[in-house]
């Protein structure tokens, strides 16, 4: 072996990584559109790739499977923006602001606070998904995801109440993650504000006093 052939380095510069980083967000924000007019089974990543002017391999090597597209569209839509999905959750402002309040009913609050913007954002997708569930297997394990990965986030907020000893005496960890993934979801948000015409206002002050009393035993 040649002593002056040297072993070739992988290229990795910060410029490399935000035009990888760049192409992902295209390729998130043409899916965005795709997947809420034609819903998840029909959406094709051929055409995808035709909005996001990449090729289907790019989709592919970005994101490895069409439900983990899917995923980060969903991700996006709840975070607010392709560019603000990429800052980790616990860091973004407003749950951020949430972690550091002592006072565990204004935490609450705040929790509660958050919810009508991300049911906004995210409930045509997710409504999307719910409905197309029952008929494709594939959706069916996304919604499970999705609904696993809320499931492990919420458990992190009744873990920080736990561990402030806010929780009202014997609920566990377990069973207010529970509650908090009920009362927060997305088939609660539709029959009040959907079916029954309640306002976001409306929708906030009930989650609000609902998770108030289940968690913390306090208010009415």
């Amino acid at each position: 072996m040649n002593a002056d052939v040297k072993p070739r380095r992988r290229y990795n510069s910060p410029h490399r990584r935000e035009q990888v980083a760049s192409t992902r967000r295209k390729i998130v924000e043409a899916a965005q559109p795709r997947f809420l007019e034609h819903g998840y089974a029909s959406t094709t990543m051929t055409a995808i790739a035709r909005d996001a002017g990449v090729v289907v391999e790019t989709i592919y090597r970005s994101f490895g499977s069409k439900s983990a597209l899917f995923g980060a569209v969903v991700e996006a839509a709840l975070a607010g923006g392709v560019k603000r999905a990429e800052v980790p959750v616990e860091e973004r402002p407003a749950i951020a602001a949430m972690i550091a309040e002592t006072d565990p009913v204004k935490q609450v609050a705040m929790y509660a606070a958050t919810q009508p913007g991300i049911h906004r954002r995210a409930g045509p997708l997710l409504r999307a998904v719910r409905e197309a569930a029952a008929l494709d297997p594939e959706v069916a394990h996304v919604w499970s995801r999705l609904e696993a990965e809320r499931h492990a986030g919420q458990g992190r907020m009744a873990g920080l109440l736990a561990s402030r000893g806010a929780l009202r005496p014997r609920l566990s960890v377990e069973r207010a993650t529970d509650l908090i993934w009920t009362l927060s979801s997305i088939g609660v948000h539709d029959l009040l504000v959907v079916e029954r015409g309640w306002t976001s206002d409306d929708y906030q002050r009930w989650l609000t006093d609902a998770l108030t009393h289940d968690l913390l035993g306090r208010g009415e």
